[in-house]
């Protein structure tokens, strides 16, 4: 499943991550953003057998960062996530990847005070919460 999803979804959804982590480093003042803009580009290359936990040490720090981010950026990428999701969905082959989207929006939401780690690593810890793809 990944290496259908990283020729048809993962790589461009890596690229444009990857992108706008740059122009987010060029600001300097945005480095923060880059580096969680990267995370999501990482995560999107291969979603299936990993998930996204809130991270039991987060504070004030994430919670601004996480209000930065969604006014700046989070909405609409959850958006394009959900649209995304819902379209591929409609076929019974695409319903794995619409998942995989669907996956994605929690973190491209509010990525602060967020940690993608490996599912069964989650479950191992209790961690695993939500539904893991794959």
């Amino acid at each position: 499943m990944n290496i259908i999803w990283f020729v048809f979804a993962g790589f461009w959804l890596a690229i444009g991550y990857t992108i706008a982590a740059l122009i987010c480093f060029l600001l300097i003042i945005t480095i923060p953003f880059g580096i969680a803009s990267l995370r999501i580009g990482m995560f999107a290359l291969w979603p299936f057998g990993r998930i996204v936990v809130k991270r039991p040490d987060a504070g004030v720090a994430s919670a601004l960062g996480n209000f930065l981010w969604l006014l700046l950026c989070g909405w609409w990428l959850a958006l394009a996530h959900l649209l995304t999701g819902i379209l591929l969905c409609v076929t019974i082959i695409g319903i794995p990847f619409g998942l995989a989207n669907f996956k994605l929006i929690p973190v491209s939401l509010l990525p602060f005070g967020r940690e993608i780690m490996p599912a069964a690593q989650a479950r191992d810890a209790g961690l695993a919460s939500g539904v893991s793809v794959g």
